[in-house]
């Protein structure tokens, strides 16, 4: 056991010496600190949920905004439907629209874009998670609506804009090279600045542009990453398990697809966040705690704080707990 932690200790000096290894292992900490999957799994259920709905509302509006170029419409919708693995077809052959005409109408579109405000709202809590926003300080019930409107209506639009750039980028022969060059690089700038403007608006804390940024360009990698790999390696996980399970190997293809996205946004936000806070470098196994550790178990702590007449102060014994002791004070 002995030899065993003096490996363990020096592995852990290696890593804190080392600026990169230090910051990449503090992300890594702080996502599982923050239950980073349990997150992930969260954002997934509801975009599962969310995700018909917000379908059915894109192709009503698109049905009304472009009647007269149906061919425009039908390009838009494949783009935002032909890059989920497995089923992209048939959500293209199976989404409808909501019919009717006048107020009935609109009531119904509300409600049925109120029906996928489900996954932005789960974002906004894994986002206030993260960068360790009081309970008091988090939006009540309309402010979370509104923000969830907000970043559906702006960054749901843009992505399906970026999507479509990116399918010229990557599929269109009728394009010189550098056309499709050029598609590409400006999806991935615009991915760039819708994933900054997401981090942004999703979290209550007030943070600047600075500190956002390079999350926002490692999810826009992230992105383009899983726009050109994901496909095939979901379609890998799940080969032959079509023919074997039928509907039920399509929805895990779906869950499995929207969970790699997930995590591939909060990893970025985490980097947006240990940067921010300088929550680096972290022990690999304490004590002695790190100054990066002792901000973020602060942190961590003063997010309890429920009411605007509620104080959390942190403690940490420098000296350690005692053998056989659990010590904490708040």
């Amino acid at each position: 056991m002995p030899d065993l932690q003096r490996v363990v200790r020096r592995v852990d000096d290696f890593q804190q010496s080392h600026r990169p290894l230090a910051f990449i292992f503090a992300v890594v900490k702080k996502f599982g600190d923050d239950q980073g999957g349990n997150l992930c799994a969260l954002i997934t259920y509801y975009g599962f949920m969310s995700l018909f709905p917000l379908l059915l509302v894109l192709v009503t509006v698109l049905g009304f905004v472009l009647e007269g170029n149906p061919g425009l419409r039908n390009d838009i919708l494949n783009s935002a439907v032909t890059d989920f693995p497995i089923i992209g077809n048939q959500i293209q052959r199976q989404v409808g629209s909501v019919r009717g005409s006048g107020l009935g109408l609109a009531i119904g579109i509300i409600f049925t874009f109120y029906g996928g405000l489900g996954v932005a709202n789960a974002a906004q809590d894994a986002m206030n998670r993260i960068w360790e926003v009081p309970m008091r300080a988090r939006p009540g019930f309309f402010p979370r609506v509104l923000r969830s409107l907000a970043l559906i209506g702006t960054i749901g639009l843009g992505i399906i804009i970026t999507t479509v750039l990116s399918g010229i980028g990557g599929g269109t022969a009728s394009l010189g090279a550098w056309s499709r060059i050029g598609a590409v690089v400006v999806a991935f700038v615009l991915n760039v600045g819708l994933f900054a403007l997401a981090f942004r608006v999703l979290t209550a804390r007030e943070v600047a542009w600075g500190d956002v940024w390079p999350g926002a360009v490692i999810a826009a990698i992230g992105w383009e990453v899983l726009q050109a790999v994901g496909g095939a390696f979901v379609s890998h996980q799940l080969k032959g398990m079509s023919e074997t399970y039928g509907l039920f190997a399509i929805v895990i293809g779906l869950l499995l697809w929207i969970f790699l996205q997930a995590r591939v946004v909060l990893y970025a936000a985490e980097v947006n966040v240990v940067r921010a806070n300088h929550l680096w470098p972290r022990s690999i196994a304490p004590p002695p705690l790190t100054d990066g550790d002792k901000r973020a178990y602060a942190a961590y702590a003063e997010t309890e704080e429920r009411r605007p007449d509620e104080r959390v102060d942190v403690d940490i014994d420098r000296r350690g707990p005692k053998v056989g002791e659990a010590h904490g004070q708040g």
